[in-house]
This record gives C-alpha cells, structure tokens and sequence, in this order.
C-alpha cells in the first residue's frame, strides 16, 4: 500500500458508512471500497439473509462490519434503523442512499401503485435516511451523504416512468440537501449509474435494451459496480471536502454521447 493511500485509510478509520440496499449488485461493491478504504460498513438491505452474508465476507477480508434490516420504503423501518446505530456506535459519518427499485411498463399503462412504490422508495426514502443521517453527521460538524441516482433521471427512457421520475426527484433533492445541510459540515453528491451490470438489470434489461445501450455508450460496454464504488469513495472522502451538490454520470460517456459514426 502506498503512503497516499494508507494516509487515506487512515482518515477513514473510525468513521461509520451506513449503504442502503447493500446486500448485493452496486450497493455490495460499494460497501466492500467503503470497508476497504478503512470505514466501518453497516450493510442495510430488506434482506437480513443476504446481508448478513455480505458481512460475513466482509469480516472475512478483515473489515469491521454490521447487518441491518431496513425496508427504506417503511418510515418506521428507518427511524429504527437509525435508531439502533445511534445506540450501538453513536455516530453516523457517511449516508450512501443506494437502496432502489425499478419496473419497466409502458406510461399509458403505468399502474398507480407500482408508481407510488417506486417514488415511496427511491426519492421518501432518501429523503427520510438524510435526514436522519445528518441528525448524527451534524453532532461532529462532519458527514457525506452521497445518493444514487440514474441517467434515466437525466434523459428519458422507454418504459422508466416512474423510475426516471423518481432518480429526477433525487438529483433535484441533493441540490436541495446540500445547501440545506453545508452549515453543518456536510456535503451532498450523488452519481448516476449508466447500464451497470447488476442482477437487477440482468433480470430488467431485455436484449433490445443491451443492444441500445451497446450503440450508444461510447465505451460500448455496461459498467461493472466496482466502477460505481469507486465513485463513490471518492465523493465520501476527504478529497472531496468542496465538492457538494453535483451528481457525477458514470457512465461510460452515454450522457456526453450523440452521433458516434461518422
């Protein structure tokens, strides 16, 4: 390890990183950089199961980790979640909201209850887990929260309706958070994920969709979340003390991209 990024490790030792729908796909990779980078994971996914197993790898390779259930389209499921890592480690430095659902309809017959379940999810429930993460962040004058959002929430997509309004309402929300939570010491970004693949995007995208998405990425590929993690990070640590506000495409060059042939 180099004395760069063992001096980053040790910035990050003690802190406490809460990632939401982290028990697998992008929120497991970035709970493994986070944990790598010297932070004390809590891994908070619907699934106990499948948490709990990511921590348990986690605490394999040497990492201080912690499972929790929490359902971020529940209020009550949050405010305890938050709770209980008040109670157990008295602090909460770094929010990454990256719990999210997504179905593909067309909009003429989006269903209002599929609608209300994708809002409740990817945009209450960021808004609910900011807001008590930065309750604990502003007790230290210190915090990140870092949002994922989508490129589906920059430009529009077949079928997305509601998960391209939802990731929209999130960019809008950590404009808003940021400027709201600076006085405390805490900085607001986001990212918005290109084609990444995941197992919700395995089981979502259909070969119409990756033969799109191979035309127009530049790098002609789907992300990997790593990739997505390492973003991340950076937006968590320390080099990015000036940086709030902003959500960073990764996305292989897809929101830069028009015409690629000539």
């Amino acid at each position: 390890m180099t004395q760069a990024a063992q001096q980053y490790r040790q910035s990050a030792v003690g802190r406490v990183a809460l990632v939401t729908g982290a028990a697998m796909g992008i929120g497991a990779a970035i709970a493994q950089r986070l944990g790598e980078d010297g932070h004390t994971v809590v891994v908070a996914d619907i699934n106990l199961a499948a948490a709990e197993e990511m921590v348990a790898g986690l605490r394999a390779n040497g990492i201080e980790a912690l499972a929790m259930a929490i359902d971020v389209g529940n209020p009550e499921s949050i405010a305890s979640v938050f709770a209980d890592l008040e109670r157990s480690h008295g602090r909460c430095d770094v929010l990454v909201n990256n719990a999210g659902i997504a179905k593909t309809l067309p909009f003429i017959d989006y269903p209002l209850d599929n609608w209300q379940r994708v809002l409740d999810i990817n945009l209450t429930g960021t808004l609910l887990c900011g807001q008590h993460a930065a309750r604990l962040m502003r007790s230290n004058g210190w915090g990140r929260i870092v949002n994922v959002a989508s490129i589906s929430g920059m430009r529009a997509s077949a079928g997305r309706t509601a998960y391209g309004t939802s990731k929209a309402a999130v960019i809008g929300l950590t404009k808003q958070m940021a400027i709201e939570l600076a006085e405390y010491g805490i900085t607001v970004n986001g990212i918005a994920p290109g084609p990444v693949d995941t197992p919700l995007t395995q089981a979502l995208h259909s070969p119409e969709t990756r033969a799109s998405y191979a035309r127009a990425v530049p790098l002609k590929r789907y992300g990997t979340p790593a990739e997505m993690a390492g973003a991340v990070a950076f937006l968590a640590s320390d080099d990015a003390s000036y940086i709030s506000g902003h959500v960073i495409p990764v996305d292989g060059g897809f929101m830069a991209s028009g015409i690629l042939e000539i």
